[in-house]
């Protein structure tokens, strides 16, 4: 792996630089672009282009949640990890749904920081145990309101393998091996997947299935 360009978005000079700081050990990750607010942080994406966004959601401006959605819009190949301070699950499920890959508190330590910059980097995801909390409490509600909502989603068996798949994290190369397929095949069913049940990355999809009941 070479090295992921990241930028920050956070209003907080000192929490951002201490971010910065904690992850100087890890020389495959290069700070390319600071800023202090979602407008800043856009007019310097396409100089800077990292790879990897770190955004803070409150900030004077722009604030987090609408950089989230521009970015997916203007820059979708760019993954964007919310580090936040709240622990709403609202905030968690509208962002993941909305164009954010990941999402940390600011309490997370660097070495969880760094793996969340890694996974979305390799797979365009991460979910930690606080994610998956949120997921499966939204998951069991949801059941319990449109208990029939699964009968009306049906997929292939390739489409369910390969969705099954992603969500074990497994990467197009690892799922093309598995399944005895090319990767630009899997990708291809990713791609209709995603356009199908309108999820804007790989998160949005992983969040698709889980909170509709499609994998096992």
């Amino acid at each position: 792996m070479g090295i992921i360009k990241v930028a920050i978005a956070d209003d907080h000079k000192i929490f951002r630089k201490g971010v910065i700081l904690s992850l100087r050990p890890y020389t495959n990750i290069k700070f390319v672009l600071e800023a202090d607010n979602g407008d800043e942080l856009l007019a310097g994406i396409s100089d800077a282009q990292p790879d990897v966004i770190l955004m803070d959601l409150r900030m004077p401006g722009k604030d987090g949640i609408e950089t989230t959605k521009a970015v997916s819009k203007q820059f979708p190949n760019i993954y964007v990890i919310v580090l936040s301070m709240y622990e709403d699950e609202r905030f968690v499920y509208h962002l993941m749904e909305n164009g954010a890959n990941g999402y940390l508190l600011k309490s997370a330590e660097p070495i969880e920081i760094r793996r969340a910059i890694m996974e979305v980097y390799e797979k365009g995801y991460y979910l930690n145990n606080f994610v998956n909390r949120i997921l499966l409490k939204r998951s069991h509600a949801r059941q319990k309101v449109i208990p029939s909502l699964n009968s009306e989603i049906t997929l292939s068996d390739k489409e369910k393998d390969v969705l099954r798949f992603i969500c074990m994290e497994f990467t197009a190369q690892e799922i093309a091996q598995k399944m005895e397929i090319s990767p630009r095949t899997v990708e291809a069913i990713k791609d209709r997947l995603m356009e199908r049940f309108g999820s804007k990355n790989t998160a949005g999809l992983v969040f698709f299935a889980v909170k509709n009941n499609l994998i096992d």
